[in-house]
């Protein structure tokens, strides 16, 4: 049975690869007729409202369901920094999409130079080279700027995809600071199963998976807060729904 799941993910992976990329071209005409000549925010979201729609059809072909639960603990005129946790590279696929109202993910430079695909994930992403000093900082002056757009900011605390068997890795300080400099408050989001659909440990291997991401009530930044204290805080939230949440997804 083993070795047969082994072949059928491999098969799975390049009919997700096929779909992706199709859908993709599609999705090219309303982008560029509607998102990508416009200036931000109104680009950005138009760009996740089209996104949605993308995303809604590449599951449907892939066999995997997507369900957003807590949507309401987002408030109309409130600008939120969503923390995630990070399984998978599928993660993007859930949370850009999934939450509500326009939002930008901060994301790797490396991907934005993958040929057409570039062009919508600059729209979408803040982009970084974690191995520049220069690019981190120019980062949290564009997410700050993000933020003071009206748009949301998708960061995932863990910084790299969690390989552990632990619920979350340790938190990076950015979201945090981010945080405490705007005053704006924090949405804890878990998502579950990403890591079961693209496994962090195989290469070229897909499986079709329910997935569900659930946004928990925001965290409001305190005058008494420090970065340690609310990373903690975040995290404690975060790995104590995703331990109590694993049983049932």
């Amino acid at each position: 049975m083993k070795i047969f799941k082994e072949i059928f993910g491999r098969v799975f992976a390049l009919w997700a690869i096929f779909v992706f990329v199709i859908t993709m071209l599609l999705f090219l005409i309303p982008f560029f007729l509607f998102c990508y000549f416009k200036s931000d925010p109104l680009k950005t979201i138009r760009f996740v409202s089209f996104s949605r729609v993308w995303m809604d059809v590449f599951y449907f072909f892939i066999g995997s369901s997507l369900k957003a639960n807590g949507r309401e603990n987002f408030k109309q005129r409130e600008t939120y920094i969503v923390a995630c946790n990070h399984h998978s590279y599928f993660d993007v696929t859930v949370t850009s999409p999934r939450i509500p109202g326009g939002n930008k993910t901060i994301g790797k430079i490396e991907i934005s130079k993958v040929p057409v695909f570039n062009l919508i994930y600059n729209v979408g992403t803040v982009l970084v080279d974690r191995k520049s000093e220069r690019s981190r900082s120019e980062s949290f002056v564009k997410m700050k700027n993000v933020l003071s757009m009206g748009l949301h900011m998708c960061i995932y605390p863990e910084g790299t995809r969690n390989r552990t068997n632990e619920a979350l890795k340790s938190f990076h300080n950015g979201a945090f600071k981010l945080a405490i400099d705007t005053g704006n408050s924090i949405i804890p989001a878990v998502i579950f199963n990403t890591g079961k659909v693209l496994p962090a440990d195989k290469t070229f291997y897909l499986w079709p998976h329910k997935i569900t991401i659930d946004f928990l009530p925001a965290v409001k930044i305190e005058s008494t807060d420090s970065i340690e204290s609310l990373k903690k805080k975040v995290f404690d939230i975060m790995k104590a729904h995703y331990e109590n949440g694993t049983r049932d997804k």
